[in-house]
């Protein structure tokens, strides 16, 4: 994989606009009040104790948690949570196993596979979107992983004018590889306090690269 970084200056441009509006990056009064909106640190714990190596062995419990994950996320729409939740009702005993497998490779195992995997069970009710996919794994491991939003990832990509990868609505294991790297690099060039985990930094380049 090419080695994938955003423009430096762009980043440190954006990094001043947003300081001077809130001096302490996250740990600004203003930044805390909207971050508690997302329980961001009550999610990623329930997530910590839901999706542990020893829970998997539970199929219908593994199942109803990654409902009750999505259902309580606020950065998953309002419309995708119902889908999900009738998705995860419908399912065989067989499905079951085959949508729980595929999250233990995704977040303990072959990534790779597990993402894959979760996209082609998920395509078979066209709910195979990137907010669906991505929000476990972000809250599981808030500071390696991704949420991809497609407003935010496609507005990223646009104002540093990156044109691979190509953002795309099908979910693909080489748009979320390449990233998340461009992610987990740049948030090394900027300030600390405005990467207390992926999904805020993500919110920090929203926040500016729109002006």
């Amino acid at each position: 994989m090419a080695n994938l970084t955003l423009d430096r200056k762009k980043l440190k441009q954006l990094e001043s606009r947003f300081l001077a509006r809130y001096p302490e990056g996250f740990n600004d009064p203003a930044m805390v009040a909207i971050g508690k909106k997302h329980k961001v640190a009550k999610m990623t714990e329930m997530a910590l104790m839901f999706f542990k190596k020893s829970a998997f062995s539970n199929v219908d419990e593994t199942v109803d948690n990654m409902v009750t994950i999505i259902s309580r996320s606020s950065m998953v729409s309002m419309f995708e949570k119902p889908k999900f939740r009738d998705f995860a009702k419908s399912l065989n005993s067989f499905d079951k196993v085959f949508l729980v497998k595929a999250l233990k490779q995704l977040l303990h195992g072959k990534q790779q596979s597990g993402f894959e995997a979760i996209v082609d069970i998920l395509k078979t009710q066209k709910l195979a979107k990137w907010s669906l996919i991505s929000i476990i794994p972000a809250y599981y491991a808030p500071n390696e992983e991704v949420f991809v939003k497609p407003t935010t990832a496609k507005d990223i990509l646009k104002y540093f004018e990156i044109n691979d990868p190509v953002y795309k609505p099908a979910p693909t294991w080489e748009f979320y590889q390449a990233y998340r790297q461009l992610i987990n690099d740049a948030k090394t060039k900027v300030n600390k306090s405005l990467s207390p985990s992926n999904a805020a930094f993500s919110g920090f380049l929203m926040m500016t690269v729109k002006g």
